[in-house]
Order: structure tokens, then C-alpha cells, then sequence
């Protein structure tokens, strides 16, 4: 009997490794804030990697297609089943995250006898100004991190991940262009899947932006844009890259 914690703390820590080992050749996704909306970029390969979830509200992620629907569908639940309870402007994505999804996906992972969902996510919702956005970052595991404003990413590596992070918040953040963020993220998209260094040794700007494009053939380059200003109470906007000028 005094062996079973360590035997489930063993199991979780298997299962850890095990989800990672999963999800290392996913490709990352990106959430920013700019002055009339929020950006959300990812680009897949058959399989979509943004979505809208509610009318100021969208998701971005990577892992297994079937698991990234599971917990698209559960938000989009909460949030119907919130705007119906209260209103549709109530939703809120702390609620959805903090009481919904994140216990959803702790005790998924914790129950070591069932699979684990094999996904990373990024979550929006629109402020009505920029300094009211938020972007969460949650993880396989139910833990999740929250900010405003900014560029978040998620990436399958913890390091690729916190090094795209700080050199975008560091050297990007005031971009107010859609298309000119969209560029940005896309080369940090290439240096990520191509296990590049965000350091001195970075490939110069023109070489990233090469890298980029030739790295995306042959798949989709899928942005969602959540409109600050609209005439509908649903702000999500698909676009393709050719609409971004891309």
C-alpha cells in the first residue's frame, strides 16, 4: 500500500514524457494583439489549427486533430450554456478556462488508466480595447498561464516555445499591421519547426522570410481574426494568406 503514490506519481510522470514524445513534430500556433483585433496563425497540413469558439472568443492549437476537437467542443458547450444562464456578453474566458476546460484536462491526464488528450491550446478573447484582450496559454495537463495584450505562443518544446516567446514579445510587440504580425509569426513558424536559435546564430530576416515560404508549400496557412470593430455580435473573421497579402 505504501508504494501506490509513488507508483502513480510514476505513471503521471510516464505519461508526461509519453504526451511530449506525441506532440514534438507538431507544428506551433500563435495568438497577438493588435489595436483593432487579435491575430491567430497556424499552419497545417490537412487538418485545421484555428477556430472560432464564441462571439469574442477563438482557439488556436496543435496536437492530435481528434483531441483539439474534444476541447473545442466542450468551450463551445460552456460557452452556449453561459450565454444561456446569464448573456451572451457575460461569457468569459476566465470561467470557461479556469472552471471548464482546465479541470477537464487535469483530471484527463491524471487518470492513468484512460488516454491523454495529445494537445497544446492558446485561447482569445477580444477586449473592447487592446489592453483588455486576453491570451491564455493551457496545457495537456490542465495548468495554464494568462496575460494581456501581447503575442503568446505554443510550441511542442518547452525551450522553442519560451525562446519564440521572448523574441517576439521583446522585438514585435507594438506591430499594429496584420499583415506585418502575420509575417512575424510565420518566420518565427519556421524557425520553431526547423529547430532554429532565437539567439545571435538567428538566420537573418531575409532568410527567414525565405524559409517561411518555402516551408509552407504544399500546406494551408490558416489565420483567424477576431474584429475589435464589427456590425455583428460575432467578431471571428477567416482569411486565408492571400487575403493578408502574404
Amino acid at each position: 500500500m505504501t508504494e501506490e503514490p509513488y507508483r502513480w506519481l510514476e505513471a503521471v510522470s510516464n505519461r508526461r514524457d509519453y504526451v511530449r514524445e506525441q506532440l514534438k513534430s507538431a507544428a506551433p500556433a500563435f495568438a497577438a494583439s493588435l489595436p483593432d483585433g487579435i491575430l491567430l496563425l497556424g499552419v497545417g497540413s490537412g487538418q485545421s489549427k484555428v477556430f472560432e469558439l464564441f462571439d469574442r472568443h477563438a482557439l488556436a492549437g496543435l496536437g492530435h486533430p481528434a483531441d483539439i476537437e474534444k476541447i473545442r467542443q466542450a468551450a463551445i458547450d460552456a460557452a452556449h450554456m453561459e450565454a444561456f444562464t446569464r448573456a451572451p456578453e457575460d461569457v468569459s474566458l476566465r470561467r470557461l478556462v479556469s472552471f471548464g476546460l482546465s479541470p477537464q484536462l487535469k483530471t484527463n491526464f491524471e487518470q492513468i488508466y484512460s488516454a491523454p488528450f495529445l494537445v497544446e491550446l492558446l485561447l482569445a478573447e477580444l477586449g473592447n480595447e487592446p489592453g483588455k484582450d486576453l491570451l491564455f496559454r493551457l496545457h495537456f495537463d490542465g495548468s495554464f498561464q494568462m496575460q494581456t495584450g501581447g503575442i503568446v505562443t505554443a510550441a511542442s518544446t518547452t525551450d522553442g516555445e519560451a525562446a519564440a516567446q521572448k523574441w517576439l514579445n521583446e522585438n514585435f510587440k507594438n506591430i499594429t499591421d496584420r499583415k506585418q504580425m502575420a509575417e512575424v509569426l510565420l518566420q518565427a513558424w519556421w524557425l520553431l519547426v526547423e529547430n532554429k536559435p532565437f539567439d545571435d546564430k538567428m538566420p537573418g530576416e531575409q532568410d527567414r522570410k525565405a524559409g517561411w515560404r518555402e516551408a509552407v508549400k504544399g500546406r494551408t496557412v490558416e489565420v483567424g481574426w477576431l474584429a475589435r470593430e464589427a456590425a455583428r455580435a460575432a467578431r471571428y473573421q477567416p482569411q486565408s494568406a492571400a487575403e493578408l497579402g502574404l
